[in-house]
């Protein structure tokens, strides 16, 4: 889950990686721990001739320049505490631009690309000449866009709010903002976008449509601030299981961007579900759209080989 500031790249497991998996579960409480015991438990059971690699999801964001990952925060705390945006889905952010590039031919450096993991869990990267170069997601999963859950970001003082108006501690608050909110908070009903799109579609409900169309504003919002932080881009990647197989999601998000030259492809737009990849925009669209299914599981795998056999990483 978490590489923290120790791990850029993927890596062949010994004892001191270990110790820096350990040393991020601050970052990641819930996953590192349980990552560390699966490690161990594997080296106890097949023998510690077996290697083993450790792909961190955080890896491919170590690339953000410090006015990109920094919060305006007292320094210190950074220096203390490592508090800055770490960002996450870097697998799946890292995987798309390789499949863009392969599929139109491209360099590493010709890869300037907005990549958008939609689905449960959301965020966006900006990628140019192949790194990532700013992220939504921050210090934890919680930061950026509305997720199925996760309420994305917010003023920072709603928190100590809510605690005092609800009566609940900061960690109740915290649990809210990450499994009451979202898609879910806002509607009511459900953090499932098919459902929500049926809702709205079937019976017209109002906050049903009101958790769609601010899902989709938020993207957007994004999508024109990477515009302007990356001076333009190619393209915009839509993943994950909304950005793969909901047309509807991505038109609405799209529309409002043809100012950015982007034409959706009314009829690409629709073909492109369940796994189908390529283009949704039309042939003269300055600014591009795809649609690419992630494949974290490929990566890792590759990766796997990669540092097995000693070759060099290929990010």
């Amino acid at each position: 889950m978490h590489g923290g500031e120790h791990f850029s790249k993927s890596v062949l497991i010994d004892d001191e990686v270990i110790r820096g998996i350990e040393d991020c579960i601050d970052l990641a409480p819930l996953h590192n721990p349980g990552n560390v015991k699966g490690i161990i438990a594997a080296r106890e059971i097949f023998g510690p001739g077996l290697p083993q690699v450790a792909v961190f999801d955080t890896a491919f964001h170590q690339t953000l320049p410090e006015r990109a990952f920094l919060y305006a925060l007292p320094y210190q705390l950074y220096r203390r505490h490592r508090i800055r945006r770490y960002g996450f889905h870097g697998n799946s952010h890292r995987y798309v631009a390789y499949r863009y590039r392969q599929i139109l031919g491209l360099t590493r450096e010709q890869t300037n690309v907005i990549a958008l993991h939609l689905g449960r869990g959301c965020s966006a990267a900006l990628i140019q000449r192949g790194d990532a170069i700013d992220t939504s997601m921050g210090l934890t999963p919680l930061e950026g866009l509305v997720m199925g859950t996760r309420s994305g970001d917010l003023d920072p003082a709603i928190v100590d709010f809510i605690s005092a108006k609800e009566g609940l501690s900061i960690q109740e608050t915290e649990s809210l903002l990450n499994n009451q909110s979202g898609l879910l908070g806002i509607s009511g009903l459900t953090d499932n976008m098919e459902e929500l799109l049926a809702e709205a579609a079937e019976n017209n409900d109002r906050r049903s449509r009101l958790a769609i169309e601010i899902f989709c504003y938020r993207v957007r919002k994004y999508i024109g601030a990477y515009l302007a932080a990356g001076n333009g881009s190619d393209a915009i990647i839509f993943a994950g299981g909304i950005g793969e197989n909901s047309p509807e999601i991505r038109s609405q998000i799209c529309d409002g961007l043809q100012w950015m030259g982007l034409q959706l492809d009314d009829e690409l737009n629709r073909a492109h579900t369940g796994g189908k990849e390529g283009a949704i925009s039309k042939s003269g669209s300055k600014l591009a759209a795809y649609v690419i299914p992630t494949n974290e599981e490929l990566l890792i795998a590759r990766d796997t080989l990669r540092c097995v056999l000693g070759l060099p990483q290929r990010y």
